[in-house]
């Protein structure tokens, strides 16, 4: 369960501190005129939950008070706004109204969070207006490694995860309106909302209460916007192309940047619902729609070693002959070609929010987004040559839906339900029938031409695997029961997930040569292929049900308790095509046959949370807080597809030269041996979810009025995470299982700890200026980071030898965002003008330098021995290390650790 609402508590009090109970509270939604309304219990204490974001009038009455209003009360998504109310003895009938001012210090929650409002989210400057770059700007976040997976920004779209806190890049949970957006695949959000469509970003990196799980790392909360009682609209139009930007650090110097272009556009109308006289939405129905687009082109740069004109000369064989025309000729010295293949990204985002107050007590509110995009890369799997690489077009949707219901003053019930979906397909970009070319591997429609690797030379055709595709839906359905009972805030609810995955794939072969002069006469070392469609549906689901009491202890001191049990269930494939690899009989099984589960469910999964926020000198000003939570993870689909992919659905066929035989450009497949039990897709039978244990102690204090300082230490401890061992590595020169080649299997082996230490400072705006700023200490160690660098382990029988630095690690980290408000005055042409910014500085990442070939354990996942000083005296982008300082252990004179 997630919130995309806020709540606001407190205690009701006279000039002494005395309790009143009775008082009359009322909540008015500035922007809608939506009104909610409760009365103070016995021993003072009020709350409001299940409130949609934005600046409130809280109006409290009481016999014998003066009425006290208290405006532009801020009330942020996923957060409880503390207001404690003193009133003054008068008449009703007198007013004293306050401006409240938001504050910077949390004294109601042991949960350690940021809240990005509207204004931030719209005008700080995001490369590409991507707002999952928002969580880089958290505490405890790490700008992410080249070799991330899911946090490497993809061309137009960004990244789709970022590192936080020393948990993997694939551990966040992002919620829309309290519904998930992750796709489990590979559990990555599904598409990136338009910027103009967020009303507010919250993200939790630390110690949630119990009423968030499915994931342990952060928990990041998106409200949407909604319209308001004003018609509002705008239209907006960002561009940028190579003449605005500057040279990185890792540009050619001497070289122009190459050509690119970047329009982002669109516009945004938000109003009340009018359908007529009588039928007026103000004050009760509201809606706000958006469409974005963006229109980006860039070229990426080839420079290929290509065959010399006698070279091309010698070539013989007919197949080659016809594939000879889709290598270029050089244009540079040194039998070179240079040039480049464009990449165009193309994406239309249309959302509508909806909301609508049905009486006093009850409110809903839906939204829907829809976003088609279209993306082209003109190299992959290594393409050095223009004309090949791949397509990606998909569309992406995602519908929610919450009522809200208030039995009474104490009791609130909030229901949602939400749909996410994805259908995505990879197609080469070169659809070209083999056969058509005289190429005999059993595929006779336009799928692509084999994948065709000459060494030291050019890389075409493919890509390898494609075409292929998936289309994925989540459904959510959530509910959760407030009740304020004196002291005791209670939450009870639950979740139900279901998830369907389908994949499909197809294969037309890689092929190896080892030099021009092997394609000349059509004779490659190797070609490997997967035979037919590989086809799987993946069905699996999520439950969890929790509890939670926020504790008001004393006036000054919150405690929070809760516990929340998890059960996701095992994969399940829908016409049973999940095989495995049984050690006991060293056979493949299918799933039906003997076999009912690739790995048993686990039913005692059950998370404490523990937490106190404590307020020493009880003016608000500061807090001392601390807490302990124990997080589950539901492992992604990827974990269970692949098995799908096993004999007998999947046949792969190797063919390998010898000095007795050969494998023919023409016809590669023929005398080629079977690879069916070669190397199989496994998962381990002791599967389990993996588990994070998280705590901090931190303190806060308001330095002056609207700046707030934090600082903390916290930490992480992860057990049962996911990696994977090879199962049939050589022991004495010997494979335990014989038949079989390697059997990367997935497990659940791995640990990590994080330790860090977060200072950070906020302000809010007040004269024009407002910033948030931090700085991280830390050090995150793990088995493996599980990105793409690669999961397997080094030697899979001393899995410890792997604990080591997370290849995320980053020793220290600063950020500031800051917007400032000229102070221009004059007319509208000169008012209104900001300045906004982001600084970032932060230490390397670790490197981990493989050796490459398969020797003694038969995968190159060897590290290389340290034999000498790394560093250089003057680095720069060419050598950034001494390259000669490692070499390969076992090897003469490579002596070194």
């Amino acid at each position: 369960m997630a919130q995309s609402t806020g709540a606001i508590a407190g205690m009701i009090s006279d000039t002494t501190g005395g309790a009143i109970p009775g008082a009359s509270i009322m909540a008015t939604n500035q922007a809608t005129g939506l009104k909610w309304s409760t009365i103070s219990g016995g021993s003072g204490d009020y709350q409001i939950v299940a409130l949609p974001t934005g600046p409130y009038q809280l109006e409290v009455q009481a016999p014998g008070f003066q009425t006290q209003v208290i405006k532009n009360l801020p009330v942020a998504v996923a957060q409880t706004t503390a207001q404690n109310i003193q009133l003054t003895v008068g008449q009703i009938s007198e007013t004293l109204t306050v401006d409240a001012a938001a504050p910077v210090v949390q004294t109601a929650t042991m949960a350690v969070s940021q809240v990005v409002d509207q204004r931030t989210v719209q005008e700080i400057p995001l490369n590409g207006r991507h707002f999952v770059d928002l969580g880089l700007l958290l505490p405890g976040s790490v700008v992410q490694p080249q070799n991330g997976f899911l946090t490497a920004p993809l061309r137009g779209q960004g990244a789709f995860a970022f590192n936080t806190a020393g948990n993997r890049e694939d551990t966040v949970n992002f919620m829309i309106n309290g519904v998930n957006l992750n796709d489990m695949v590979q559990n990555q959000i599904t598409f990136q909302p338009s910027i103009n469509t967020v009303s507010e970003f919250k993200a939790d990196n630390s110690t949630f209460s119990a009423e968030y799980g499915r994931n342990s790392g952060a928990i990041v909360n998106i409200a949407t916007r909604s319209g308001s009682n004003q018609f509002h609209g705008e239209a907006f139009e960002f561009f940028r192309n190579e003449k605005l930007d500057a040279k990185n650090f890792f540009d050619n110097p001497s070289l122009p940047i190459p050509p690119f272009k970047r329009n982002q556009f669109g516009f945004s109308l938000g109003a009340p619902i009018w359908l007529g006289p009588g039928l007026n939405g103000k004050d009760r129905s509201f809606f706000f729609f958006s469409y974005e687009g963006l229109r980006q082109r860039q070229k990426v740069p080839f420079n290929t070693i290509v065959p010399t004109a006698a070279e091309r000369a010698a070539v013989t064989d007919p197949v080659a002959l016809q594939l000879l025309k889709f290598i270029p000729q050089a244009n540079l010295p040194d039998s070179r070609f240079a040039g480049s293949g464009t990449a165009p990204v193309d994406i239309n985002q249309w959302t509508l929010d909806i909301s609508h107050r049905l009486n006093s007590n009850d409110t809903v509110h839906g939204y829907y987004a829809n976003q088609h995009d279209l993306r082209q890369e003109p190299s992959l799997q290594g393409n050095n040559i223009p004309g090949f690489g791949d397509t990606r077009k998909s569309q992406r949707q995602i519908f929610t839906f919450g009522e809200t219901h208030t039995f009474g003053p104490a009791v609130v019930n909030d229901f949602r339900f939400g749909l996410n979906r994805i259908f995505i397909t990879f197609d080469p970009n070169a659809r070209l029938n083999p056969a058509a070319f005289g190429i005999n591997n059993g595929v006779n429609t336009d799928l692509g031409l084999p994948q065709i690797n000459i060494q030291g030379s050019v890389n075409f055709g493919g890509p390898s695997g494609f075409p292929q595709g998936r289309a994925d839906t989540v459904f959510v359905y959530s509910d959760t029961l407030s009740k304020l009972a004196g002291r005791h805030s209670f939450k009870f609810g639950g979740e139900v997930r279901r998830f369907h995955n389908n994949n499909f794939s197809r294969d037309t072969g890689v092929m190896v040569f080892t030099g021009f002069d092997k394609f000349e006469i059509g004779s490659a070392n190797s070609y490997t292929m997967t035979q037919g469609g590989v086809f799987s549906g993946v069905r699996t689901a999520g439950i969890g049900f929790f509890a939670q009491d926020n504790y008001k202890a004393a006036s000054n001191l919150t405690l929070e308790l809760g516990v929340r049990w998890e059960l996701n269930t095992t994969p399940a494939e829908v016409a049973n095509r999940f095989v495995v690899f049984d050690p006991s009989s060293a056979k493949l099984l299918q799933l039906g046959n003997g076999l009912d589960e690739v790995y048993p469910n686990n039913y005692k999964q059950f998370g404490p949370r523990v937490g106190f926020a404590w307020d020493p000198f009880k003016d608000g000003k500061t807090s001392i807080r601390g807490g302990y939570g124990l997080f589950y993870d539901q492992p992604v689909t990827n974990t269970v597809s692949p098995l799908a992919s096993n004999p007998p659905f999947g046949i792969p066929s190797a063919a390998i030269a010898t000095s007795n035989t050969v494998v023919s450009l023409s016809d590669p497949l023929a005398g080629a041996g079977s690879a069916a039990t070669s190397s199989p897709a496994n998962i381990s039978r002791d599967f389990r979810n993996d588990y994070v244990q998280s705590w901090n102690l931190n303190l806060q204090r308001e330095i002056v009025k609207d700046l707030g300082v934090q600082i903390g230490y916290f930490g992480s401890k992860g057990t049962h995470l996911r990696m994977s061992w090879n199962m049939n590595q050589f022991v004495n020169g010997v494979r335990p299982y014989a038949g079989f080649s390697n059997i990367n299997t997935i497990d659940s082996v791995g640990n990590s700890s994080y330790n860090g230490l977060w200072v950070s400072a906020t302000k809010r705006l007040s004269r024009g200026v407002q910033f948030s700023t931090n700085y991280t200490w830390s050090h995150s160690i793990d088995y493996n980071s599980l990105n793409s660098q690669g999961v397997t382990a080094q030697d899979s029988f001393n899995r410890r030898n792997e604990r080591g630095s997370s290849d995320f690690d980053a020793r220290h980290h600063f950020n500031l965002s800051f917007l400032y408000d000229l102070p221009f005055k004059g007319n509208r042409l000169i008012e209104g003008w900001s300045l906004s910014g982001i600084v970032t500085s932060q230490s390397g990442n670790p490197v981990n330098v493989i050796v490459s070939g398969a020797a003694l354990t038969g995968l190159a996942t060897r590290r290389a021995n340290v034999a000498g000083d790394w560093r250089l005296s003057n680095p720069d982008p060419a050598a950034w290390f001494n390259q000669s300082a490692f070499c390969a252990p076992g090897r003469p004179g490579c002596a070194g650790s």
